[in-house]
């Protein structure tokens, strides 16, 4: 599926990028259930010795929590292939920050899938999660974060920070980027890493983040600001990495149109607090 595709549909489809996270995740399910399997059966004859029904209560418990994690696993599966917040989303989306994002990176090495195809996979399974949410910000809570390595790399101008100073020449996204936030009324900020970009989240509080990056810097900004929502983007890199990068400006849009609240509810809500 080409990614105007991807754009039409929210992002709803099982991508390649989908299916090698929830590959990788039915490997592990199979390797923990292996490793229960083995914890189980090797002290049999040691706990039969203690007491007869002590390996039928670790078993017990072992199948507990298996049936806790294929449980897991399931809604997570069909939350992303519906496109729905079916239970938990934003509980799930927890878990596959803090736990299977590093877990699937050690299981994609013994499946030979590499570092970037396990973030790229995370990115598409986090932004499907953030969009079964149904999240829903002003423009003054929604931030658009980008990298700097979107900047021409001859350009004079420091848009580091704050794009105010950019002369929208053309060379580079940035152009089209300060005209979406200058027509949906949204900040809009460049950072040149990710203590630079956490400082900016701290400093602006958004209640949502639309962030472009690569899949590392992606991935690491979406751990680093959970539970807060991020929307990822990943950068093209027709030069190389980090330098004259480019953006999907069409997918950034959508995503806009998606998150914001409209301002005829923006002006409703505010007519209800004043009457």
């Amino acid at each position: 599926m080409d990614e105007s595709a991807h754009i039409l549909d929210g992002g709803n489809a099982l991508r390649p990028q989908k299916r090698i996270f929830l590959g990788l995740l039915v490997v592990t399910c199979l390797l923990f259930t292996a490793i229960l399997g083995v914890l189980w059966y090797v002290p049999y004859i040691g706990l039969t010795s203690l007491h007869p029904r002590l390996p039928l209560i670790l078993g017990t418990f072992f199948f507990v929590l298996l049936g806790l994690v294929f449980g897991i696993v399931f809604i997570l599966a069909f939350t992303v292939l519906l496109g729905r917040d079916l239970f938990f989303s934003r509980k799930l989306r927890g878990v596959v920050i803090k736990l299977l994002l590093p877990l699937m990176s050690g299981v994609g090495k013994l499946c030979g899938v590499s570092k970037d195809q396990v973030r790229r996979s995370f990115i598409e399974i986090n932004n499907q999660l953030v969009l079964a949410q149904h999240p829903r910000a002003t423009p003054d809570k929604l931030l658009l974060l980008m990298p700097h390595c979107l900047q021409f790399h001859e350009c004079q101008f420091r848009i580091t920070g704050s794009t105010l100073h950019c002369k929208r020449c053309g060379k580079c996204p940035i152009k089209g980027l300060a005209e979406l936030s200058e027509k949906y009324g949204v900040g809009l900020a460049v950072a040149t890493g990710g203590t630079l970009a956490r400082r900016i989240v701290v400093e602006r509080r958004p209640r949502l983040i639309i962030a472009v990056a690569c899949e590392r810097d992606l991935s690491s900004g979406i751990q680093d600001s959970y539970p807060l929502p991020v929307y990822g983007v990943v950068n093209r890199r027709p030069h190389g990495p980090c330098f004259d990068t480019m953006v999907d400006l069409e997918r950034v849009e959508w995503a806009l149109k998606n998150f914001l609240i409209p301002n005829n509810e923006v002006q409703s809500s505010r007519f209800k607090v004043q009457s």
